[in-house]
């Protein structure tokens, strides 16, 4: 039987000519014929597929690609808009050059420096070793944007011999990029031109400034703020607002740069291989002692005394060392720390709320029994003692554990998600509370018009320690990772501003520690894949990173230990003495 079939099948194989034209199929189940050759965004203009916010991109056959992209072969097309973290992407650095490009217009020999983001959607610029620009000069910079965009006019890719680039970087007194590609293998880079203005992006563009029609710019402080829609939601901007705490941990570290003497990348690359990048680790290290050493200071002074610390900040921000480093500071200032885990407060499995997909979610306020912690919050504060709850994540259900009772001389640590969230602690005296917000705030950008945004550095420490302490590849950690920053926007950003002070645990040195470990683990996620394309893109950034020697130590109580393993941190309890 198999045999006749065989033959069957050979028998409606023939020869055929080439086919000139090609198939491209979208997941709503339609399919569009064209020449091949077409563009992807032909194909979709021809389709016009329902989408929230612009479609800047697409994946053919699992691979993103830009609008521009000839189809040569038959291809499923996922369309990709500004709703989808990489299109996001791509509309923020598209819009960057539209900004570089108008401005070098404009103000020819005024460099433009993208810094930091803000949390309201948008870049927060300014002009490098220059005046500010004026508000009558930021309305022409406004304008000449809108007038490109009103012209539609394209965003091209080109392939330009190494040496060409360099002069063109040297030309353009943009010695990062120079200094950052000068030791590049191959003999070519990929630059984009528009209006006559050719750059270096790290990442793809739109096909044209037509789609950059949602932005703003707006003074602040000594620069502006190129504004942006924000993913969620894509058709509009959101209200602006100032955030004085944000602005000066910017401008702390950039002095904290000055001091090292990193502002970039390269610099960081000749750190290293100079012989000096110990001596980097260990200034930055320092200071973040010295931030700890000034909170215990601010705890050992607050009137009244201050009987609960809460500890908040999204996954990888370092919370966990972060308590523990500050035990010791305190127990430094005669205050002796008790923590309680906020965890072990879970209601059991069957009372956990569900999330939309009813699917338990264990991220939720409800996940906790809001009551039976209150209540020994506030028996604790009167000097009772309570006996404490230990949760058993295995059977899904709460035993109970030792007592405990706080003395004049104890002062309670909660780390945990909802740390922040007004409910937790309601019925608490607010002057009994002192609240921590840690994230890693900021990040060594490429150069002036590049940036590394701090959520792939956390994503990288989420990477590595989940491979060596939770058994999860990076496979898994990347797919999960869309739910848990789903996670942090619900629960934990929202409560960040309640917070009586930030730390930012980012490090100037650690991707450059992390890409060793991050590297091969990046590597095993299967071809052909959505969390390749992740990947994929994770290590194109990171191969702008030298490797930092395995003989060059990291401080042992780091914060960076959390991730990479190593900290003596890991079982110092000073509170079960």
């Amino acid at each position: 039987m198999s045999e006749q079939l065989s033959d069957s099948i050979d028998n409606e194989i023939r020869p055929a000519p080439l086919r000139e034209i090609v198939q491209v199929r979208f997941p709503d189940g339609r399919a569009f014929d064209g020449p091949a050759g077409a563009s992807i965004e032909a194909f979709i203009d021809a389709a016009r597929p329902q989408a929230r916010g612009e479609i800047v991109a697409a994946l053919a056959n699992n691979r993103l690609r830009e609008l521009c992209q000839p189809v040569t072969a038959d291809a499923d097309l996922v369309p990709i808009s500004t709703a989808d973290s990489d299109g996001v992407r791509i509309y923020r650095r598209s819009l960057c050059f539209l900004l570089i490009a108008a401005a070098a217009e404009l103000f020819p020999g005024r460099a433009i420096t993208i810094h930091h983001s803000m949390p309201f959607g948008g870049y927060y610029c300014d002009v490098r070793d220059g005046a500010p620009l004026s508000g009558e000069e930021l309305d022409c910079l406004r304008q000449r944007m809108r007038e490109l965009v009103e012209a539609n006019l394209p965003i091209t890719q080109l392939k330009v011999p190494l040496d060409e680039a360099l002069q063109l970087f040297h030309d353009n007194d943009d010695l990062e990029k120079a200094d950052l590609f000068a030791r590049r293998r191959k003999d070519y880079l990929t630059l984009y031109e528009l209006n006559g203005v050719r750059d270096y992006f790290h990442g793809f563009m739109v096909s044209s400034t037509g789609y950059l029609k949602r932005f703003d710019l707006r003074p602040y402080h000594k620069g502006f703020i190129l504004q942006f829609p924000r993913r969620h939601q894509p058709d509009r901007l959101q209200p602006f607002e100032d955030e004085p705490r944000l602005a000066k941990i910017f401008q702390e570290y950039n002095k904290w740069l000055d001091v090292i003497g990193v502002p970039h990348v390269s610099a960081l690359n000749w750190a290293i291989n100079g012989g000096r990048i110990q001596e980097v680790i260990l200034v930055a290290e320092a200071l973040h002692e010295r931030q700890l050493a000034m909170i215990a200071a601010d705890i050992a002074r607050h009137e009244p005394p201050a009987k609960i610390i809460l500890i908040s900040g999204p996954t990888s921000a370092g919370k966990t060392t972060l308590s523990k480093r500050l035990a010791v500071q305190l127990l430094a200032q005669g205050i002796h720390p008790v923590a309680v885990n906020l965890d072990n407060y879970f209601v059991n499995r069957e009372d956990t709320p569900l999330d939309d997909h009813g699917e338990f979610d264990f991220e939720a306020l409800e996940a906790v029994d809001l009551a039976l912690f209150q209540t020994d919050l506030r028996r604790l504060l009167a000097g009772e003692t309570i006996l404490q709850p230990v949760y058993d994540f295995h059977k899904g259900s709460r035993v109970w554990g030792s007592e405990l009772t706080l003395s004049p001389q104890h002062v309670l640590i909660v780390e945990g998600i909802h740390a922040l969230n007004p409910r937790l602690t309601r019925g608490i005296p607010r002057e009994a509370l002192y609240r921590i917000f840690i994230s890693a705030f900021t990040q060594l950008n490429l150069d002036r018009h590049n940036r590394v945004p701090t959520t792939d550095t956390r994503m990288l420490r989420r990477i590595v320690r989940d491979a060596a302490t939770r058994g999860y590849n990076a496979t898994a950690t990347i797919r999960r990772w869309p739910s848990v920053r789903r996670g942090e926007k619900k629960y934990i950003f929202p409560y960040q501003n309640n917070a009586d002070i930030f730390f930012n645990s980012a490090l100037v040195y650690e991707l450059s520690m992390i890409k060793p470990l991050a590297q091969p683990l990046l590597l095993q996620v299967e071809p052909g894949t959505t969390e390749r394309i992740e990947a994929n893109r994770l290590l194109a950034f990171l191969q702008w990173f030298d490797p930092i020697p395995a003989e060059v130590r990291v401080p042992s109580d780091s914060i960076l230990r959390e991730f990479i393993g190593g900290s003596i941190l890991e079982k110092f309890e000073p509170w079960r003495r």
